[in-house]
């Protein structure tokens, strides 16, 4: 079947990703093996306003699959929330003769996407992000290795913290969206796990629940905090003030952004990469493509930014039950 399009360009944008780079390989040689050219972008939409583009061929994502980041890099680009940024987007895509767009980042980057689609470009968005807060997808690559990442600190630090019979902070990435955090929490076993989506920020509640583990015989205790709520060193001086307990705030920062891409990672991005190609190849624009009850599938941009995402309070509610101290 002849392809819709004869070339396509592919950049990342926003928050980097683990697994970025398997998409961006699955795009590029995707598209060659069908005979289409391909052109990276680099830095996001900043590259795509100020033509920093250039040829890919499949050499040039040769090694790459193992990697962190984004070989293309990657920016925030507030021009593209303006009319005058998308237009000349769009003016770059025709001068290099780019039919259509892989879109790689989160909810930002695909309204910018959709206002390309507006102005004749096909555009096909792939979710990258490792907050897991795009509503019309179950996952987001990125995910599952920053949650891991952030897993084996955790571990880590819960050695420390037993040794010491300390009550530990940690906090991990989140702003608005606290999977990261409810999902590192659950797996390490976490006393207490707050999130934006639930903490009611009753500090009280908080201490006395440390104080009666300790009278139950629990010698350690750990908090995940998300990056929302933040403030964990102030937290922890508070917290170690009023129980007496020796109390010590660990921020991971940034490095749950980097690091290589766990297996699902490089999988995902694989497969999500050559079906945005294959939609763009069908003729298809503004699409993302989504993982849903177990399928990769594909949804209209515009109803994917409209749906609202559901945190699971169950899960919160079972991580809970079972970080329970009991007396027998």
């Amino acid at each position: 079947m002849e392809s819709a399009v004869k070339t396509i360009g592919v950049l990342t944008s926003g928050g980097d990703a683990p697994g970025m780079n398997a998409a961006i390989r699955g795009v590029v040689r995707r598209a060659l093996g069908q005979g289409i050219n391909v052109k990276g972008i680099s830095e996001g939409y900043d590259g795509l306003i100020y033509d920093k583009i250039f040829d890919m061929q499949a050499k040039d994502v040769s090694d790459i699959i193992q990697r962190g980041g984004t070989v293309l890099h990657t920016a925030r680009c507030p021009e593209m929330l303006t009319e005058k940024g998308v237009l000349r987007a769009a003016e770059t895509c025709k001068k290099h003769g780019i039919e259509g767009l892989v879109v790689i980042g989160g909810d930002g980057s695909f309204k910018g996407a959709r206002e390309l689609a507006h102005h004749g470009i096909n555009v096909v968005g792939i979710p990258g992000t490792i907050d897991l807060d795009i509503s019309c997808t179950e996952y987001t690559l990125g995910f599952d290795t920053a949650v891991n990442t952030a897993l084996e600190a955790i571990d880590k630090v819960r050695d420390t913290s037993a040794s010491h019979e300390r009550v530990s902070i940690i906090e991990v990435m989140g702003r608005h969206a606290g999977y990261i955090a409810l999902w590192s929490g659950f797996g390490s076993g976490a006393e207490d796990i707050l999130l934006p989506e639930i903490y009611d920020y009753d500090e009280e509640k908080l201490i006395d629940h440390i104080i009666e583990n300790r009278k139950r015989g629990k010698t350690h205790h750990i908090i995940i905090n998300a990056e929302g709520i933040g403030h964990s060193t102030s937290m922890a001086k508070r917290i170690e003030a009023a129980t007496g307990i020796e109390t010590r705030a660990t921020i991971l920062g940034y490095m749950q952004r980097g690091g290589s891409p766990t297996c699902r990672d490089r999988m995902y991005g694989s497969i999500m990469g050559s079906n945005a190609v294959d939609l763009l190849r069908d003729g298809k624009s503004n699409r993302i493509v989504i993982f849903k009850e177990g399928q990769f599938d594909d949804c209209d941009i515009d109803e994917g930014l409209a749906m609202k995402k559901e945190f699971p309070i169950n899960q919160y509610e079972i991580s809970r039950f079972l970080s329970s101290s009991y007396t027998k």
